[in-house]
């Protein structure tokens, strides 16, 4: 009887480099998102749950009780519809539109102007501006605000005195005792001009950062096809700097949109209901109140937030697609 020996079964070796579990494409794919995560973590706890919270608020009936532990009632959508439904909303907002537009658009031209200024100018005297600009722009808003609060002051103000002084057919009579800050037609200008004084240096800065980085070839070879400073504008500095515009003019949008300091202490506080903006109307229904009415203000200030998200990407979606278009 013949016996065939087997021979036994060997263990099967996995190949040089390769290991049980994530392969090593995926685990180095892997590696910069764990880089990110704290960064991440740090962006959900300061801002998604804040806003989390006021969105929750703003679905319930949240007062002064519910801070001292009471229940908050669900309310559903009631606050957004009352607000949707008031005409002194629609009123403040068009207000608003108009306010934050016009800033918008002094700060880009004016910071763009003075950019394109700095940038032609010797570099000690470009280094003097540039100094001069960020010591405006690194002042406390609180202290911009006191400033053009005392320029404008009724009695003792620079403004009125200098008015006073000029002859009744060039500027008009009655500046004694003028007070520029009970209309929204003499305050809101003064808003403006406050915000732009304080917001164009940080353009200005950023358009010289961006001239500095397009070639000189650009320019000569505009010139050589006969073109000229404006020509040469458009057709060199504003595609070369196209995202930076952009960015800037995103920031902007939503720097101004939310301006409430300025306004609180030029306007002597929030208790005139004519010169108020979406920021203090969020103040007057939310804190100033009798009682406090915190889940109105944090509707308020949801429709705003929407509202700032929705003009920026539209506004990045538009400029992504001419960048692909091109």
């Amino acid at each position: 009887m013949t016996h065939t020996l087997e021979r036994p079964t060997e263990p099967e070796v996995s190949p040089p480099g390769r290991r049980q579990g994530l392969s090593r494409r995926t685990r180095l794919g892997l590696v910069p998102y764990l880089l990110i995560l704290p960064a991440l973590v740090v962006l959900a706890v300061v801002l998604l749950w804040p806003i989390g919270q006021m969105l929750w608020i703003s679905l319930h009936d949240y007062g002064l009780q519910q801070l001292r532990g009471q229940d908050a009632q669900w309310n559903g959508f009631g606050h957004y519809v009352y607000v949707l439904t008031d005409e002194r909303f629609w009123s403040i907002f068009r207000n608003t539109i108009v306010v934050c537009l016009s800033m918008v658009a002094l700060t880009m031209v004016l910071g763009t102007l003075v950019g394109i200024l700095m940038h032609k100018l010797p570099t000690w005297a470009s280094t003097v501006l540039g100094l001069g600009l960020m010591l405006a722009w690194a002042t406390p808003v609180i202290s911009a605000a006191i400033v053009y609060r005392w320029l404008f002051d009724t009695r003792y103000g620079l403004v009125n005195t200098l008015l006073n002084a000029l002859p009744d057919w060039l500027v008009g009579s009655g500046w004694t005792d003028f007070n520029w800050f009970n209309s929204p037609s003499t305050l809101f200008p003064i808003l403006i001009v406050t915000v732009v004084w304080q917001s164009f240096p940080f353009v200005a800065i950023s358009v010289l950062a961006g001239l500095k980085s397009i070639p000189n070839e650009l320019y000569e070879a505009a010139r050589i096809d006969g073109a000229g400073a404006w020509r040469s504008f458009w057709s060199v500095t504003v595609p070369m700097l196209r995202p930076l515009f952009a960015l800037l003019l995103v920031l902007q949008v939503i720097w101004d949109f939310r301006i409430f300091t300025q306004l609180f202490i030029l306007g002597g506080g929030v208790t005139n209901r004519d010169i108020a903006l979406i920021p203090t109307y969020i103040f007057q229904l939310g804190f100033a109140s009798t009682p406090p009415n915190y889940g109105m203000g944090s509707a308020i200030a949801v429709i705003m937030t929407v509202l700032v998200l929705v003009i920026s990407a539209y506004y990045l979606r538009t400029m992504i697609r001419q960048e692909e278009a091109r």
